[in-house]
C-alpha cells in the first residue's frame, strides 16, 4: 500500500474524484481524508441526533438515583406483584430424603403447626440447603423457597467490636512479657499455623490475664483486636447473667455459634468472675442459673463439639474465685499475671500519658515514678489527668513539673484509702 504523501493533492481537493482501486480507497478511510471522511463522519452525526431524539420522546435520561425516567414507571403492575407476593413461613428442615437425588425431599417443622415433606422451590439449589437449617417455606405447598441464617439473639450480635480500637502495643507501658505471651497465643497461631503443624501441637486456646485492677488487662485486649483482622467479640460477665432459666446458657451457646461462623475469631470475657465463680449450694438455689451460665462456658471451651479457630481471652482481679474446671488447661491453657509495674515500667507509663499533653520541657519523670511505689497504669493516669486540672485552674498553656508533683500528692498518697491494690495482695 502506498503511503499518504504519494496520493496525489488534487485527488483530494475534486468534489467527484475519479475511480481509485481499492488500496488507494482503503488508504484515504484509513487516514480520514478526502469525501470519505466527510461522508462517515456525516453519518456519525446524524445517527447521534436520531439517538437524541429517541430519548428524548421516551423521557429517557441519566438520574442519580439509577431509577428509570417517571414516563417508563408501571405503578399498577407492580403494586399488584407486591400484593400477589405472599409472606413466608419460617420452619426447620429436620431430615434430608435421598440427598443428591434429582428427587431428594425434606422433611421440615413448622412450628405449631405440624411436619411436611416437602420440595424445593425455583430459586433454591439442592446445595444451599443442609439439616438442621432455618427455611423460609411458601404458604401453599410449604416448598422451600429459601435458606435462613442461624437464629442469634440480636443481643449476641451487638457484642461484636466492629470499629477497631486506636490502642497499640506501644500505648501499654511495663507490660513487655505479658505482651508478648499474649502474642504468642493470639497472633502467632493466625500468621503461622505452620509452625505448629510441622511440631504437631496445637496451639494453647485460652489465656487468662489476672492482677490488680488497673494493670492493663482490658487495654491489652483492646490493643489485640486493634491488632488482628480476625473478628473480635467482647463479653462483660454480668451481660451473660439473666432472669430466666437457661437464657444465659443459651446466649453463651449463640455466642459461640456466631463465633465458629467466622474464618478466626477472639472473644474476649471482661469481669469474668460474674459468672465463673467456683459452685457451691446456698441451700436456697438462688446462684444455680449463674452457675448453669459457666458450666454452659466450660462446655464450650473445651467439651464434645471442637472448638474452632476461636481464640477465648478473659480478665479478672479476682483469679482465687473462678471454679477449678473453667482454669484447667485446655480450656485456659495460659495464665499470664499482670503485676504492679516497677520503676521503669512506670516511668514509661508516664511518658506514654505525657505524650499528647503540652509539658515543659525537662521533666524528671523518674523522680515522679519513685514518689509513686505500687502504684498502677490507672494510678499514674489519674496524677497525669490531675496535673492538667492543676494548669487549667492556673490558668495556664503547659503543665508543669509542680503540677505533676501536687497531683502526686493528691492522688497516690490523699486517695490512698480508696487503692484497691492491698486488697487484691490478699489474694495473691
Amino acid at each position: 500500500m502506498a503511503p499518504a504523501a504519494d496520493i496525489d493533492d488534487d485527488i483530494l481537493k475534486e468534489k467527484n474524484p475519479p475511480p481509485l482501486d481499492e488500496d488507494d480507497i482503503a488508504l484515504l478511510k484509513t487516514y480520514g481524508l478526502g469525501p470519505y471522511a466527510t461522508s462517515t463522519k456525516k453519518v456519525e452525526k446524524e445517527i447521534k441526533e436520531l439517538a437524541k431524539k429517541v430519548n428524548d420522546l421516551c423521557g429517557i435520561k441519566e438520574s442519580d438515583t439509577g431509577l428509570a425516567a417517571p414516563s417508563q414507571w408501571d405503578l399498577v403492575s407492580d403494586k399488584q406483584m407486591m400484593q400477589e407476593e405472599q409472606p413466608l413461613q419460617v420452619a426447620r428442615c429436620t431430615k434430608i430424603i435421598n440427598p443428591g437425588a434429582d428427587d431428594s425431599k425434606y422433611v421440615i417443622n413448622v412450628k405449631q403447626i405440624a411436619k411436611f415433606v416437602v420440595g424445593l422451590g425455583d430459586k433454591v439449589s439442592p446445595t444451599d440447603i443442609e439439616e438442621g437449617m432455618r427455611v423460609g417455606v411458601d404458604r401453599n405447598k410449604y416448598q422451600i423457597q429459601i435458606p435462613l441464617p442461624p437464629k442469634i439473639d440480636p443481643s449476641v450480635t451487638m457484642m461484636t467490636v466492629e470499629e477497631k480500637p486506636d490502642v497499640t502495643y506501644n500505648d501499654i507501658g511495663g507490660c513487655k512479657e505479658q505482651i508478648e505471651k499474649m502474642r504468642e497465643v493470639v497472633e502467632l497461631p493466625m500468621l503461622h499455623p505452620e509452625k505448629f503443624i510441622k511440631l504437631g501441637i496445637d496451639p494453647p486456646k485460652g489465656v487468662l490475664c489476672y492482677g490488680p485492677p488497673g494493670t492493663g488487662k482490658t487495654l491489652l485486649a483492646r490493643a489485640v483486636a486493634n491488632r488482628t483482622d480476625a473478628c473480635f467479640i467482647r463479653v462483660i460477665g454480668s451481660e451473660l447473667v439473666q432472669k430466666y432459666v437457661g437464657e444465659g446458657a443459651r446466649m453463651v451457646r449463640e455466642l459461640f455459634q456466631m463465633a465458629r461462623s467466622k474464618k478466626a475469631c477472639i472473644v474476649f470475657f471482661d469481669e469474668v468472675d460474674a459468672i465463673g465463680g467456683a459452685r457451691f449450694d446456698d441451700g436456697i438455689g438462688g446462684d444455680n442459673e449463674v452457675q448453669r451460665t459457666m458450666l454452659e462456658i466450660v462446655n464450650q471451651l473445651d467439651g464434645f463439639d471442637a472448638r474452632g479457630n476461636i481464640k477465648v481471652l478473659m480478665a479478672t482481679n479476682r483469679p482465687d474465685t473462678l471454679d477449678p474446671a473453667l482454669l484447667r488447661p485446655g480450656r485456659l491453657d495460659r495464665k499470664v499475671e499482670f503485676g504492679l509495674p516497677d520503676l521503669d515500667s512506670r516511668t514509661q507509663i508516664f511518658k506514654i500519658h505525657t505524650r499528647t499533653m503540652n509539658c515543659e520541657r525537662d521533666i524528671r519523670f523518674e523522680l515522679l515514678a519513685r514518689l509513686c511505689p505500687n502504684s498502677t497504669g490507672a494510678d499514674i493516669r489519674s496524677v497525669c489527668t490531675e496535673a492538667g486540672m492543676y494548669a487549667i485552674r492556673a490558668r495556664r498553656k503547659t503543665v508543669t513539673e509542680k503540677d505533676f508533683l501536687e497531683a502526686v500528692n493528691k492522688v497516690i498518697k490523699g486517695y490512698q484509702k480508696f487503692s484497691a491494690t492491698p486488697k487484691y495482695m490478699v489474694y495473691n
